[in-house]
């Protein structure tokens, strides 16, 4: 089986050869630990394995950037592109103009819910926050089905998805519930049957080209960020599994935290799951370099 690397050949080497296109991989560990880095390498490695470099679609609601734009450019020497969400946007064939012109269709990130505030639990919502969450989620979908669909059509092969925010529990955050819809009826769904979403009345006139740029989504790679309020690696090891949980179901966790020994703190990751493949399950430290992760 051809693997995609991380773009860290010491990781790759723990993940028996990289992981498996087709499968959910999740990164979990504390804000600033380091994940948005690994995110970016993983990323930017399409280039070198598949021709194009992976895209980044950020679930951040509130809360500061990711900086992803200076991350891309000091690590990889990447000047991202983003495509801006347009609020306006109301007719969805608007959204069809550009999706066979490569220069507009490929662009490398897109944040959907920029600047708005929002809260990221249900449980933090009454009913009233609760509807107009829902609605501006449905507005924009559109938007982030074309955004995919656009790239996967033009040859990217992998995707990261950062900004999910800890909460008490998985089911409550509307970030993951957002994020299962995007897996399983985006990333999972067959190019033609993703694009009979995107285009509906419009297929038909369309097909010829959806046909030209058909793609095999058990090719895609999908990384997803996953912050935790565990700080320690100890913590997140011993962290209980909930029923349905996104761990539950990813084919791979690493998980990455600080460590103590005596009055010295440090990072350590370590792959907590990686299903159908040998991996080893060493825990094993690294630091924060200028050129990304360094394992050892």
């Amino acid at each position: 089986m051809t693997r995609q690397s991380t773009g860290n050949s010491a990781l790759d080497e723990l993940l028996g050869g990289g992981l498996i296109p087709g499968t959910l991989t999740v990164v979990m560990g504390a804000t600033g630990i380091g994940k948005t880095q690994l995110g970016l390498c993983y990323a930017n490695e399409g280039k070198q394995q598949e021709g194009e470099r992976g895209i980044l679609f950020d679930l951040t609601s509130r809360g500061d950037s990711q900086n992803h734009a200076e991350y891309a450019k000091r690590l990889c020497n990447w000047n991202l592109t983003e495509k801006t969400v347009n609020a306006k946007v109301t007719d969805n064939a608007a959204l069809h103009t550009s999706i066979w012109d490569r220069e507009q269709a490929r662009k490398d990130y897109l944040h959907l819910f920029e600047q708005s505030g929002k809260r990221v639990t249900s449980g933090d919502m009454d009913s009233d926050q609760w509807r107009e969450w829902k609605y501006e989620q449905a507005k924009k979908l559109d938007q982030a089905i074309s955004f995919f669909y656009s790239n996967f059509a033009h040859g990217v092969r992998r995707c990261v998805i950062d900004g999910v925010e800890p909460t008490e529990k998985a089911v409550d955050s509307i970030q993951l519930e957002l994020f299962e819809y995007i897996y399983h009826q985006i990333l999972r769904k067959d190019h033609d049957w993703l694009a009979r979403d995107l285009f509906r009345v419009g297929f038909r006139e369309n097909q010829s080209r959806i046909d030209e740029h058909q793609y095999d989504h058990r090719d895609l790679g999908c990384l997803l960020l996953y912050t935790s309020h565990e700080v320690m690696l100890d913590d997140l090891i011993t962290r209980p599994i909930e029923s349905g949980d996104t761990l539950s179901n990813a084919n791979t966790i690493i998980l990455m935290g600080k460590t103590r020994e005596g009055n010295k703190m440090g990072r350590a990751l370590h792959v907590a799951k990686h299903r159908g493949s040998a991996c080893d399950e060493s825990i094993v430290s690294y630091r924060i370099h200028e050129t990304g992760l360094q394992l050892g």
